[in-house]
């Protein structure tokens, strides 16, 4: 084994050793480049996948040649292996030149390679500070290895920036060995002293071996440690929310039903339901939500509150029902009133939150679907509680736009409810027009992370939809990864700093967003109403996710089709602060839910009455 692995470090190292062996200037010249290059991969790392490829396949042919040319090598198993570098290298530099993606897998695996055989070397050779850096060396590679295989997306960022760091350091050696050639007009390498080394440079040696022996074993254990830390944090979905082999026929029928597991709010009982739905296709699905009802009897059917949560992120462990407070005041705009008032609040996952399935992230009939099937299984949960028709729809951020999309599709999807009101919190109501503003700005970290949410389940959703389309090469695994984490957990840090430190490559390619298939798809999913009930549309001035003349002109828009909207801007509100106990907005809000929930429009005096609290478009 420490024979192979020596062979091949020979193999790799062969570029190197040629260029160290060149005239001084062109030593000096070429690593200027080499920096040069080396500060590029450091700060562009999504070009170093494709340069540390191109760079393995060269140094594997120039090995091959010097297998072919040497004088030593006259047998024909080292002309076959020649051959074999050269042809290896070619496949490797135009191979994964196609598929970059799958480059910080294969070096996981050739770090935990190279790990073993390093363990073979503290077997085989050397003293005893010798093995014991060969012993944590290997140990090291294979903790990274692994880890690098926990984390993909991390591995292309730390891989680009050890390459950059490692070519610098080349490149920094040939300029020196340049400089010093060009001064001495001699001899590049100083000539080697042949005497041994004495005990006491051996003795420091021991300890240099030592020390860099603990801090392998320490940034081992620290990663370890921290993976542990992060895996630990990540969502737990638990067996409540695998549908068992055969669900009940049709959409909106209760599969199961259990107590919720985190807080809820005072006076009111808060359970946790599976239910049949229909995806974003039409295709039969299966959904989670959670049920709030007043604990206080009702003297008749309860009023319904749908709430359409904003995002939470986009994989399975991301459903609201899996937080210990999403049924609190703090996470449902002033659900404590709400309860007070009567009004059963049921709060969808949407499909693939919790239960298994496509999640439908600005996919508007797979949303809308969620959240009105919701309301029907929630009828089934028990015998004594029974649901008005009477319905009110709340959305924030990504919710806007299940809301918009709830109360448009409700009158076909499910007849027997009478929406009266639907509530807009700062919502991405039109996924198409968004997607323009984000990509009118710059790229950074956030940007990253909040169009791998939108590609990714629209890609899942869309066969006409392709990751490669708008994904640069080498950054295609890093999307996904970071479609895999929630906003809540702690594996996110993970998602920003990686965003972050490819947010100057240009990972993805804003100004493509809005064109091709996934434009076409975003204009699918705008609402278009017309929506026949008020619409309150709220945001907050400072909003720092959603740009707010989005919020605008949707206002504008929908007062220009003759819809009835009470407008309500925070000042100095944040995209989260409008829903917090102390907003502005809240108690307005709860007034012009009760209002419409309540209105009676049948005179012309109610209706005159109505609308002063309902509509605020000029007239």
């Amino acid at each position: 084994m420490t024979g192979q692995a020596a062979g091949l470090r020979a193999g790799w190292a062969a570029l190197p050793r040629l260029l160290v062996r060149a005239p001084a200037p062109a030593l000096l010249a070429m690593g200027l480049v080499v920096v040069a290059l080396g500060l590029l991969i450091v700060f562009r790392p999504l070009t170093s996948l494709l340069l540390l490829a191109v760079y393995i396949g060269a140094s594997a042919v120039v090995a091959g040649a010097v297998e072919l040319i040497a004088p030593r090598h006259r047998h024909r198993w080292n002309r076959a292996v020649g051959i074999a570098w050269i042809v290896g290298g070619i496949a490797l530099a135009v191979w994964f030149g196609g598929r970059l993606d799958l480059l910080p897998t294969a070096l996981a695996v050739l770090l935990i390679l190279a790990g073993v055989a390093s363990l073979g070397d503290a077997v085989r050779r050397g003293g005893v500070s010798r093995r014991v850096l060969d012993l944590a060396w290997g140990g090291a590679q294979i903790v990274f290895g692994v880890l690098a295989l926990t984390w993909p997306d991390v591995s292309v960022l730390v891989v680009a920036v050890l390459f950059g760091v490692r070519t610098i350091v080349f490149g920094v050696t040939l300029v020196v060995r340049g400089v010093r050639g060009i001064l001495a007009d001699g001899p590049r390498v100083d000539p080697v002293d042949s005497r041994p080394p004495s005990r006491r440079s051996r003795a420091w040696v021991a300890v240099g071996r030592y020390a860099m022996a603990a801090l392998l074993v320490s940034a081992a254990a620290g990663g370890s440690w921290l993976n542990g830390w992060l895996a630990d944090g990540a969502p737990v979905i638990d067996a409540f929310y695998d549908p068992p082999a055969d669900v009940p026929d049709g959409h909106g029928r209760l599969i199961r039903s259990d107590d919720y597991l985190g807080a809820a709010p005072p006076g009111a009982t808060v359970q946790r339901i599976l239910y049949t739905t229909r995806s974003s296709l039409g295709d039969p699905a299966v959904a989670s939500g959670l049920v709030i009802v007043p604990d206080e009897p009702a003297d008749g059917p309860r009023p319904v509150v749908i709430w359409n949560h904003g995002t939470t992120g986009v994989a399975r462990g991301c459903a609201p029902s899996l937080a210990d407070g999403t049924a609190t005041h703090w996470a449902i705009p002033d659900i404590n009133r709400a309860i007070d008032n009567g009004w059963v609040v049921v709060a969808p996952d949407y499909t693939g939150q919790g239960a298994p399935g496509d999640f439908p992230y600005l996919i508007g009939r797979g949303e809308a679907r969620s959240a009105l099937d919701a309301v029907l299984a929630a009828g089934e949960l028990d015998d004594d509680l029974v649901l008005s028709p009477r319905t009110l729809v709340w959305g924030h951020s990504q919710g806007g736009h299940a809301a918009l999309w709830t109360t448009q599709i409700a009158p076909d999807y499910t007849p027997g409810l009478d929406v009266r009101g639907t509530a807009l919190m700062a919502p991405a109501a039109d996924p198409l027009a968004l997607a323009g503003e984000l990509a009118s700005g710059e790229a950074n970290a956030l940007l990253t992370v909040m169009v791998s949410w939108v590609l990714v389940p629209y890609a899942e959703t869309y066969a006409d939809v392709h990751l490669e389309d708008y994904v640069a090469g080498g950054a295609r695994q890093v999307i996904r990864e970071m479609a895999q984490r929630c906003l809540s957990e702690p594996g996110v840090v993970v998602s920003a700093l990686t965003a972050l430190g490819l947010s100057q490559d240009d990972p993805v390619s804003l100004p493509d967003l809005t064109t091709g298939a996934l434009g076409e798809r975003l204009a699918q999913n705008v609402p278009e109403g017309p929506w026949g009930t008020p619409l309150f549309v709220g945001w907050g001035a400072d909003d720092e996710v959603l740009p707010t003349v989005l919020q605008r002109d949707l206002v504008r828009r929908l007062c220009g089709e003759g819809e009835r909207v009470f407008s309500w801007v925070v000042p100095d509100g944040g995209h989260q602060d409008i829903l917090q106990p102390r907003s502005t907005m809240l108690p307005v809000l709860l007034r012009w839910s009760e209002v419409a929930l309540e209105a009676e429009t049948d005179t012309v005096a109610g209706a005159a009455r109505a609308d002063r609290v309902l509509d605020s478009c000029p007239q």
